[in-house]
């Protein structure tokens, strides 16, 4: 038998992209309460990605974030923790775009209400020696999951309304924020010379792994999904790369994700951190970013 043979790959075939999708993140969350015999509580209305995996163990090391046994992910752990009166959720370790955006479906099917990812990237342009940070406005898709969400094109891109809002809202810290465009990859070892001279002359500040994927599904949900590029590294092409600063980066990046969220969210009453089973109803209020729910 034959091979069939088609000029268009699988990735790009038979697209629906206004149709609705068959398998939902509230089915599989239910099905999941079900076995696991857990309550249908909410996570916190921010939540947080964290690929490296840094900012959440370093805060349960320290005993600042609690683990979420209500959280009904299969995948995953949920932790809580609270800093500068917010209210907090953070999933660590959902390396790439099919996983980031596999938690992040879940995350808003569960209350979120704003999701930051924070991830760690290799420097393109060597804008100032690492570690810095980029708030990322568009990135190349450069990966496969951004085009089960949104008809092919080269960029997805962050809603206009966050990077506005947060103009100027960095300037004061101690660590340098840039805004910018990323390269976002699904193999970060087949990042050849070619590539990388390619995506210089685009402009491609970092090279990361999930941005393009966050901000197509958020393009196509209605979600407002805010992502950084925590520049930790040169591409392993330098002796002692890899150093992302202060507990591994933890204090630089929880600076910055703290002042994004409160400069999006509106004045609310400051909460203490509650076990999932006590957490209150009260919703915070968004600078213009509140997404349709029913999308």
């Amino acid at each position: 038998m034959s091979e069939s043979r088609s000029t268009t790959s699988p990735i790009l075939a038979d697209k629906h992209y206004d149709a609705p999708s068959a398998f939902k993140p509230e089915s599989l969350l239910r099905e999941a309460r079900r076995q696991k015999g857990l309550a249908n509580a909410v996570v916190p209305a921010v939540c947080v990605l964290d690929p490296d995996g840094d900012p959440v163990r370093r805060l349960t090391k320290e005993g600042r974030a609690v683990r979420d046994p209500a959280w009904a992910c299969y995948h995953t752990e949920f932790h809580c923790f609270a800093e500068a009166g917010l209210e907090l959720g953070i999933v660590g370790r959902a390396v790439g775009a099919s996983f980031a955006v596999l938690v992040a479906e879940q995350l808003f099917a569960s209350g979120c209400r704003l999701l930051i990812s924070m991830t760690s990237t290799g420097q393109l342009e060597p804008l100032r020696p690492p570690p810095y940070f980029i708030l990322i406005d568009r990135a190349l898709r450069d990966e496969g999951t951004s085009y089960h969400y949104l008809a092919p094109s080269e960029f997805s891109a962050s809603s206009d309304v966050l990077p506005a809002v947060l103009r100027g809202a960095f300037d004061d810290l101690p660590v340098p924020v840039v805004q910018g465009a990323t390269w976002t990859t699904d193999a970060p070892f087949r990042e050849t010379a070619e590539a990388i001279g390619t995506m210089q002359e685009k402009g491609l500040l970092p090279v990361e792994m999930e941005a393009a994927a966050l901000y197509g599904f958020a393009t196509a949900r209605g979600r407002p999904v805010l992502c950084f590029a925590h520049v930790t590294n040169q591409l392993g092409r330098v002796d002692g790369d890899f150093e992302k600063g202060e507990a591994d980066g933890t204090v630089d990046a929880l600076r910055v994700i703290i002042t994004a969220a409160k400069q999006l969210l509106e004045p609310i009453p400051a909460r203490h951190l509650a076990k999932p089973d006590q957490r209150r109803e009260e919703t915070p209020r968004f600078r213009s970013i509140d997404a349709d729910p029913a999308r």
